[in-house]
């Protein structure tokens, strides 16, 4: 059994049903991981609902852990941006850790991209390119922003874009806590992020900058406009491999080949943004966002 499902396993999310943590009640649970899990949680103060994320101190093992999550509390909780969902409190009992943030209703990105694979219509399996490149705009404006108050976001996915249902707006979800997503590299040593949209530098555990972000966004931006990406694995540690040894052999084919209506233009955005040497990726997700702008008028 591997140290992720180890910890899944360990987690009894029932027993923290009712659980009050400063005056907030945990009533329903949203979603589980490998270090915690989220809940809907009840504000008596001011009687509304909000998401709070736990991490249960015997599921922390790694030191690293503890530390990152409360030497960035503070930064992350003055993160204001509308792309970014507000982050209420961050702390921790004698038990676990804890976030509470927005209650966001709506699916993430994730979700919407695999619902339209099913579609019975196979024109409409893949989202509209429009719909995605506007999303990506608005998630690289609120990176670029995040950036410039210091903060690397380090776990940038499509689970972690959240799309408001009535407004459709995207929301940047975990700033902080994308350091404690681990994945195993091998028994006795850990990366930090999700290995598919993880930069060749991360995995390598080179510091992160701004244009590990940046690749990531390009990673979700191909997914999101391919409809799948087509991977010559689908396994994290080969994908980690991969990306230690020859990033440049990540993929099995261009962007076009997978949906022969991303225009040249298109696809060299892509490229750049997930070039494997971060010297040739945009410099700043400022770059990578003008060049989607100037790119969208042409596209439906």
């Amino acid at each position: 059994m591997s140290e992720n499902a180890a910890l899944k396993v360990q987690i009894d999310t029932s027993s923290y049903i009712g659980l009050e943590i400063k005056g907030v009640t945990l009533v329903e649970l949203v979603g589980r991981g490998a270090m915690g899990a989220v809940f809907v949680g009840f504000q008596t103060s001011l009687k509304r609902k909000i998401a709070v994320k736990i991490f249960p101190k015997t599921n922390t093992a790694l030191p690293f852990f503890k530390l990152r999550f409360r030497d960035e509390a503070e930064t992350v909780a003055v993160l204001n941006h509308p792309n970014i969902a507000p982050v209420f409190d961050m702390g921790e009992t004698d038990e676990l850790l804890f976030l509470m943030m927005q209650l966001i209703d709506g699916e993430d990105l994730k979700e919407q991209i695999k619902h339209s694979q099913l579609n019975p219509i196979p024109s409409k399996r893949i989202l509209p390119a429009g719909y995605v490149i506007d999303i990506i705009i608005k998630i690289l404006d609120a990176l670029d922003y995040a950036h410039r108050e210091g903060v690397i976001h380090q776990d940038i996915k499509p689970g972690n874009i959240l799309i408001e249902q009535r407004s459709t707006r995207p929301l940047l979800v975990d700033f902080g806590i994308a350091h404690s997503a681990i994945a195993e590299t091998d028994s006795s040593s850990y990366v930090m992020g999700t290995p598919l949209y993880m930069s060749p530098e991360q995995i390598l555990s080179t510091v992160p900058d701004r244009r590990s972000d940046i690749y990531s966004a390009g990673i979700v931006l191909f997914e999101a406009l391919a409809g799948k990406l087509p991977l010559q694995t689908n396994k994290s540690d080969q994908l980690l491999s991969i990306k230690r040894q020859d990033p440049d052999m990540l993929f099995t084919c261009r962007p076009s080949q997978c949906n022969p209506s991303i225009s040249p233009e298109l696809e060299r955005i892509i490229l750049k943004a997930v070039a494997a040497d971060p010297q040739n990726r945009y410099q700043s997700c400022s770059g990578f966002k003008l060049d989607l702008e100037n790119v969208r008028p042409a596209i439906k």
